[in-house]
């Protein structure tokens, strides 16, 4: 055996030799004993110890050492559940069928993205007019534990070469081959340590993409901070690629896409998740320089669209809920534009196909379409199939048909096809699903938060519920980002729902289901409005006897996973089962992996102000776990290759919480390996760590069978 070996097993002998126990459900659970070390950060004159800093090293042989110690803990338990593999089998029962993708056009065919059930990844196909489709791209291939996924797809103007992206293991640093679409011949050398990027092409000569330097130290979580914009011309080495914006000062997010006509650039800079400057360059000429059309950081602003010397801009500069300016070139600052379609109470969002827009509302996170011509005059508000998510109406203004999908908590995702002159929706995909529909439903009500705000929340069950409050239920939330959570199905929740389970999801401050301000009152320091909306939903579930603090368990991802983390550390009587996924869980130090940096506008940092310091410190999970305390039954999931919340912050979690527990409640940690934020995750992790979730949250809720 190695030295790395002799060392490993060191300090898994380690980790494993003192033991917690714990007792729940007959299930001993034994703890590694995660070592502390005296590491203090002084704030405006506080200290604040980190003892657990050291699991922030993602490449040291102890962390890999912890990781294998804490995953058998984790499996251990697991492994005992009796009716684990019962939910396992119904996930795979229910996720088996055909799932295929709207057709788009390039060059001579159509491409659409299919899956035959239960394959890893998409594969791309192609078909030529009435030709039998063919393979053009199988990530199923590309790595053999089907790790590797395929991201960006970018065809070139006569759709005879194309560029992809790849990722593996779930990072966001991705690598760019290229081909001749035609035979399918890789052309050139693989472009690497590509991040954050789309692929924008010119003409058929080369393409635009973006990245950051590569950081010193580990790549999974060594900051990035300075984004550049690159021109890569087709046959030339990537160390010739020209760095086209991001030297004259750092910016965190830098893309750049060139329009449909191929006459400009488009450049968007921006420092945070929210606002960003923009920028336009005329292709005509090489020697054009780029025009500022945005100069600062205070709204959001995308070209959507461009038409001879005019270009069409979503933004909400003095518009919350967003509109659509049109401008000329010649004089495209702010003080030119001209409403083409006005801010409505709604909030909007636009896509362009077949030369018409269309605008697709949030109405209470429900959604309307209204189409629009090239002039802005209204034709027509679209008939959807339900009360739902509509997304897609987008294509080349040459395009005769366009394509939409809707669904909903209960109805798998179809597609259909949409005739832009007459307005005439036709089915063209529906998907067959082993899930009867018409046993659900979904019920949108409206709760009252602790500050007396109006909160919307849609709750799915099956009909003919028993309102007797022993109804397991998952209540799910998000909270940040401008994002907003509308109603759309999921295969893992449809069988939640089968096994009698609620499903509940409050649009919560920190969203962007009503728009600007909805964003802005869940952040910095109104941060706790979040938690405390998500707090509220839950006592109204609670107080309606859709279920119980014994059969509630709390989920969220990402910021998600944030709002789990804090929710529970503040109320931890609430809820039974606590699930935070790839959280964002140490307040004062997140700024400084990766990108963190720019996620300040949500959060702010401990080193803004003291004010910012003592409110981060207020709510961080890391920071508010208490010896002592009850907490919630609690399974913590990340993943190894996560390089956008490191799983640094659910190790020092999950440290913390075993460390303090009090009582029986199990608090464990899984820990994918090869597997990153979430996006490219292969179906078969998938399924494993749904049937995990599921049946660790049944369980401590005490139900021994299914």
């Amino acid at each position: 055996m190695g030295k790395i070996q002799n060392i490993k097993l060191a300090f898994i002998v380690l980790f494993t030799s003192s033991i917690l126990y714990a007792q729940k459900s007959n299930m001993a659970i034994k703890y590694p004993t995660t070592k502390k070390i005296n590491t203090i950060d002084t704030y405006f004159g506080a200290k604040v110890p980190d003892p657990y800093r050291w699991l922030e090293d993602d490449r040291s042989v102890e962390t890999e050492a912890w990781v294998i110690a804490e995953n058998k803990v984790t499996f251990s338990y697991l492994n005992k559940i009796p009716f684990r593999d019962v939910i396992k089998n119904r996930l795979t029962q229910l996720w088996n069928y055909e799932k295929i993708g709207a057709p788009f056009k390039r060059g001579d065919y159509n491409y659409y993205y299919k899956n035959d059930g239960l394959q890893n990844q998409y594969v791309l196909y192609r078909q030529k007019h009435n030709e039998k489709p063919e393979i053009f791209l199988d990530p199923n291939k590309f790595s053999k534990d089907g790790t590797t996924s395929l991201g960006s797809v970018s065809f070139s103007k006569n759709g005879k070469k194309v560029a992809y992206a790849i990722s593996e293991g779930g990072s966001d640093w991705r690598k760019v081959i290229v081909l001749d679409a035609i035979s399918k011949t890789i052309l050139e050398d693989t472009i690497k340590d590509v991040k954050f990027s789309g692929l924008s092409w010119y003409k058929n000569e080369g393409f635009y993409y973006s990245s950051y330097d590569k950081p010193k130290g580990s790549e999974l979580s060594a900051k990035t901070d300075q984004h550049k914009l690159y021109y890569h011309k087709l046959g030339t080495k990537q160390k010739e690629d020209q760095i086209i914006f991001g030297l004259d000062k750092k910016r965190r997010y830098v893309g750049g896409y060139v329009t449909e006509d191929q006459k400009y650039l488009i450049v968007s800079a921006a420092t945070s998740t929210s606002g960003n400057e923009l920028y336009f360059k005329d292709l005509s000429n090489p020697n054009n320089r780029l025009v500022t059309i945005v100069d600062n950081f205070e709204s959001d602003n995308g070209v959507i669209e461009s038409e001879g010397n005019y270009l069409f801009i979503s933004t909400n500069l003095n518009a919350p809920n967003k509109k659509v300016v049109k401008v000329n070139v010649n004089n495209p600052t702010p003080n030119n534009w001209v409403d083409f379609i006005p801010e409505t109470k709604n909030v909007l969002s636009i896509s362009t196909g077949a030369g018409y827009f269309f605008a697709t509302y949030m109405k209470d996170a429900v959604s309307q379409v209204k189409q629009y011509d090239n002039k802005g005059k209204f034709m027509r508000e679209i008939t959807l199939p339900g009360i739902g998510t509509a997304s897609g109406f987008g294509g080349k203004k040459e395009d005769k048909d366009l394509y939409y999908s809707f669904t909903n908590y209960t109805t798998p995702s179809s597609i259909f096809k949409f005739d832009p002159k007459s307005g005439n929706s036709t089915d063209y995909k529906k998907p067959k699903v082993d899930f009867n529909s018409d046993l659900f439903e979904s019920k949108q009500v409206f709760y009252t938060s602790k500050d007396g705000t109006k909160i919307p929340m849609i709750i799915t069950y099956k009909k003919g519920i028993k309102l007797n409050g022993k109804n397991p239920t998952i209540l799910y939330g998000y909270g940040g980002f401008n994002i907003s959570l509308t109603p759309s199905f999921s295969i893992a929740n449809a069988v939640w729902l089968e096994q009698g389970g609620v499903y509940a999801v409050p649009n919560l401050r920190g969203g962007g289901e009503y728009g600007k301000e909805w964003h802005d009152a869940g952040t910095q320091l109104k941060k706790q409005n979040v938690f405390d909306d998500f707090i509220a939903a839950a006592e109204y579930l609670i107080a309606n006897n859709y279920t119980s603090s014994d059969y509630l368990a709390i989920r969220g991802g990402s910021n998600g996973g944030l709002l789990v983390g804090a929710t529970m550390t503040q109320r931890p009587e609430l809820m039974k089962v606590a699930l935070p996924a790839v959280g964002v869980l140490d307040m004062l130090r997140y700024h400084t992996f990766t990108a963190g940096a720019g996620w300040a506008y949500d959060y702010g940092t401990a080193e803004q102000s003291k004010e910012m310091f003592n409110y981060l410190k207020g709510y961080s999970p890391v920071h508010n776990v208490k010896k002592g305390v009850q907490y919630p039954a609690t399974l913590i999931t990340t993943g190894d290759h996560d390089d956008r919340v490191v799983p640094a912050h659910s190790f020092k979690f999950a440290a913390e919480l075993q460390g303090n527990q009090s009582g029986n409640n199990p608090v464990l940690i899984r820990i994918e390996t090869n597997a990153g934020h979430g996006a490219g995750t292969p179906v078969s992790k998938t399924i494993d760590q749904y049937a995990d979730i599921f049946s660790f949250t049944l369980w401590n809720m005490g139900i021994k069978k299914l």
